[in-house]
């Protein structure tokens, strides 16, 4: 069970990077959009935040494969899949040149990403919260043996 509870604190901080990085995301497009930040600021900081989000997500995404959470699993398997189709197409980068074009698509497509990560966040903790009360039931236990 404590391998349990280790898997649900990786998965807490995955989830919390996730929703950070997307709504740092968002942020930038709005402050585009607004005049507050020029084309190159925004698509640097943008650029440079989507593999790392990538990679988290697929690695989450693994993880719960391999510790046969099928559920979670499912649940992020086809953000993992629309990422990796994103990435073979090259379309994962925010272009400089055309960023005011897009930006309403770049917009909404971070906005539903942040509705997705937020609800797997919620999930998570969720999990996160049963995993510590079964560890901690199960440690009251064990104590009153000696």
């Amino acid at each position: 069970m404590a391998w349990d509870l280790f898997l649900w604190i990786i998965s807490f901080v995955i989830s919390l990077a996730l929703v950070a990085s997307v709504f740092y995301q968002v942020i930038c497009l709005t402050d585009l959009e607004a005049d507050h930040m020029n084309p190159f600021e925004t698509s640097t900081c943008i650029n440079r935040l989507v593999l790392p989000e990538f990679i988290l997500q697929g690695s989450l995404c693994l993880l719960f494969l391999l510790t046969w959470h099928w559920f979670f699993f499912l649940v992020s398997l086809p953000v993992t899949c629309y990422h990796a189709m994103l990435y073979n197409k090259r379309r994962h980068l925010i272009d400089v040149t055309e960023v005011f074009r897009g930006i309403d698509f770049e917009k909404k497509l971070r906005f539903t990403k942040l509705g997705f990560y937020i609800s797997l966040f919620i999930l998570v903790v969720f999990r996160l919260t049963l995993s510590v009360v079964y560890s901690l039931t199960e440690d009251d236990d064990l104590f009153h043996l000696f």
